[in-house]
């Protein structure tokens, strides 16, 4: 898995037909910076709205994942997130000039062509993973639905279907390795099954749905009559029913196409985290309302876990050990306060201090009763937000980071040798002009020992 995050190195685009709205649309997608995430843009609106691919804007799940925001509605949007997710892409801006994204041949090969055509490209800044630490389960009533979330560090997929149909028996699929995905996953098209079809034309859906872009499943034997009519609905001038109960003329990609598609929306949907994974996703008989009921919950997780003490695996390698930190910091001893810098993803900063009892400031500060001193506490978060701060510039050894601001400090338990302080800092909002506010805190184990608000400037040196 990328250890950096992506975007695309220019635009690229496509046109198609809406599966539901039958409209024709045409569709960009165009570089996006370092933590833009990703971002589809009605340019075909008053105002040019923005609809950010986060579950927090999805309105209907019925038959495809909609998002809205402000009006503004993208219909069928789990396609190319799931090429946008398994191509790990992290900041994209998707522009369309219509309500629906196009169906294209019904599957995700096309948008990874798409993508793949615009240019891969790495930016600076680490991918800001979550890692699912217990399990997040979701299940209905009768728990014929089900999906979990499992540690793992890494990100594979598990799913079973079972539509207790004669010709769709029980099916799994899998992916282990993202890298598989174009060749195993993204050429599996929707499905819908013959009895549904009439329905769903009654609702004033599948106006652009035809043979070219859906397995049409048909569980019994079908009269000429009705494949008139079914070919009418589809707007051909004639259909037969293909082999084992398959109307498309062309045969399935693979024998369990339909559950590596539901593989592909659950992809796709996830996406909507907003944040890549390290888990192990399993799915029995999974569809769009269940995934985003799972991308719901994963959300919640991340919203609890930001509320926690920070976390670091103490084996593995840091992204700036000491050496590395003295080339991007100015202090030196005795006022470099930071040992290691151990998460840094473009909003947030990870850094770690050891604090032993040989440290100067011992001396003097409490010596029968050694104390860190709170001013030292607030100038190492205050480091570890220079870190953050420095490397966002793309040049870092051409400013000098002040600290001119500190709000809403408050110390709630003495540090003491021994102690390691874990120290983070979050970006309250997006740097301009060189100045960038932060919330920090310190904790030791679990328990915070010190938050406070803080303005720093980055100087020209």
């Amino acid at each position: 898995m990328n250890s950096k995050q992506s975007s695309i190195s220019k635009e690229a685009s496509i046109s198609g037909v809406g599966l539901h709205s039958g409209e024709q649309v045409n569709l960009t997608v165009a570089p996006a910076p370092i933590n833009h995430g990703i971002v589809f843009q009605r340019i075909d609106l008053e105002s040019e709205p923005k609809v950010p691919a986060l579950v927090d804007y999805v309105v209907d799940t019925s038959r495809g994942t909609v998002l809205e925001k402000d009006g503004a509605k993208v219909q069928t949007t789990e396609h190319i997130l799931s090429a946008v997710g398994a191509l790990q892409i992290d900041n994209l801006l998707i522009k369309i000039d219509g309500p629906e994204i196009p169906i294209l041949d019904g599957s995700a090969i096309e948008f990874i062509n798409l993508l793949e055509k615009a240019g891969i490209e790495e930016q600076n800044a680490l991918r800001n993973y979550f890692n699912v630490t217990e399990a997040i389960q979701i299940n209905n009533e009768d728990h014929s639905v089900e999906l979990a979330a499992l540690p793992l560090d890494d990100y594979r997929l598990t799913v079973m279907v079972d539509y207790k149909s004669k010709v769709i028996s029980s099916q799994h699929a899998q992916l282990h390795n993202l890298k598989d995905y174009k060749e195993y996953i993204a050429p599996c098209r929707t499905f819908v099954f013959v009895h549904e079809l009439e329905a769903l034309h009654q609702a004033g859906l599948i106006k652009g749905g035809d043979l070219s872009n859906a397995v049409v499943i048909a569980e019994e034997a079908v009269s000429d009559e009705k494949l008139q009519e079914l070919a009418t609905l589809l707007g051909k001038d004639k259909i037969e029913i293909g082999e084992s109960g398959i109307v498309n003329k062309e045969p399935l990609k693979f024998k369990n196409e339909p559950a590596r598609h539901k593989l592909l929306d659950l992809i796709g949907d996830l996406v909507l985290v907003g944040r890549p994974l390290k888990a192990h996703i399993l799915a029995a008989r999974p569809g769009h309302a269940a995934n985003v009921d799972l991308a719901k919950a994963i959300k919640k997780a991340i919203a609890a876990s930001d509320k926690a003490a920070p976390t670091f695996d103490p084996n593995a390698e840091p992204v700036f050990d000491v050496n590395g930190i003295a080339q991007l910091l100015p202090h030196r001893y005795p006022f470099q306060l930071v040992d290691k810098v151990v998460s840094l993803d473009g909003t947030s900063v990870v850094g770690i201090k050891n604090i032993t009892m040989n440290e100067p400031q011992f001396t003097g500060h409490f010596p029968d009763n050694p104390v860190m001193p709170g001013v030292l506490q607030v100038e190492a978060i205050a480091q570890t937000g220079g870190v953050l701060v420095l490397t966002s510039t793309g040049e870092p050894e051409a400013y000098w980071p002040y600290l001119v601001g500190i709000d809403k400090c408050r110390f709630f338990k003495n540090v003491l040798p021994g102690d390691t302080l874990v120290m983070k800092c979050t970006l309250l909002a997006p740097i301009r002009l060189g100045v960038a506010k932060m919330h920090g805190e310190a904790w030791v184990g679990d328990k915070m020992v010190c938050s406070v608000d803080m303005t720093a400037r980055l100087v020209r040196k």
